[in-house]
């Protein structure tokens, strides 16, 4: 609440719509720490159903449900929404796609009208777009939890080596391309050739194909944001499930980008990362060209 000239203003409620992971509940909690009214959408077949316990009003919805959004945040006074959590778009691609979904005329309206492609920008910002039609701005996904995007520096008991830098320096600039493109956010690489990179299928699958790619091991994962990066939507994440996937695949390094990527359940992260011997470096683009 904000008061001026003896009156108080009464903030709207804050929609959330909830993907999967942990990135969710850092969202709500932030949120009622400032003392916002939370409205969560939560996405079937991705959000937790603990979420249920944190929202001042609850209601499961699809993934393709966009109109149901607007009618949910219209009867709750959402004027403000947050997009946070995982989607896999890979499913998005396999058969009976429309039964499984069941996509209303909105979602259709915006996937086959709206979307100048579909790489991730450009339908969520054509997502975006709709919400604000009907009243609902989406903000920064990190606007209410700021403190678990990555501090540049090394983040891991140990730095990486002369060749890791290398690596890093290398794969970089590729994956910066990658993410103007909007193609992916992540590349494996090591000993200055590429091994693997992100496409639809995410990170997570990347990093095993490239362990299958690569039996020997020792490569370098490297996940930037765009360079323009739109922090309301699909900001780079990383986690302790990527720790146990790099392990289990043979990726020794992880490079990351300062002030653009989520650190999700950070010292769980990080203690893994140590006990597996990962090595994680948090760069800016100045820094990652002088690796």
């Amino acid at each position: 609440m904000n008061s001026r000239g003896g009156k108080t203003k009464i903030e709207s409620a804050l929609g959330l719509i909830a993907g999967a992971g942990s990135f969710p509940f850092q969202v709500v909690e932030g949120a009622k720490r400032e003392g916002r009214r939370v409205v969560i959408v939560g996405l079937r077949g991705f959000a937790d159903p603990a979420l249920k316990d944190l929202a001042d009003a609850f209601y499961w919805s699809g993934v393709a449900r966009l109109g149901g959004w607007k009618r949910i945040f219209a009867k709750e006074g959402v004027a403000e929404a947050i997009m946070a959590g995982r989607v896999r778009k890979a499913d998005m691609y396999g058969r009976l796609r429309l039964l499984r979904y069941l996509p209303d005329w909105t979602s259709l309206r915006v996937w086959y009208r709206k979307a100048r492609d579909k790489r991730n920008d450009s339908v969520l910002q054509a997502a975006a777009e709709e919400l604000a039609a009907g009243g609902v701005k989406l903000i920064n996904s990190t606007r209410y939890c700021p403190q678990i995007l990555a501090k540049a520096g090394v983040l891991s008991a140990r730095g990486p080596s002369e060749s890791q830098r290398q690596d890093i320096q290398f794969g970089w600039r590729i994956a910066k391309e990658m993410g103007r493109l909007d193609v992916g956010q992540s590349i494996a690489v090591k000993e200055t050739e590429v091994i693997a990179v992100e496409a639809v299928e995410g990170t997570d699958e990347m990093i095993r194909r490239a362990g299958q790619l690569c039996r020997q091991g020792g490569w370098t994962l490297v996940k930037v944001a765009k360079p323009e990066q739109d922090m309301r939507f699909d900001v780079p994440s990383v986690g302790p499930s990527t720790m146990e996937n790099m392990h289990a695949s043979g990726g020794q390094v992880l490079a990351i980008e300062a002030d653009k990527t989520l650190l999700l359940e950070q010292d769980r992260m990080l203690d893994l990362a140590d006990r597996y011997g990962i090595v994680i470096v948090a760069l800016g683009d100045k820094e990652a060209a002088r690796q």
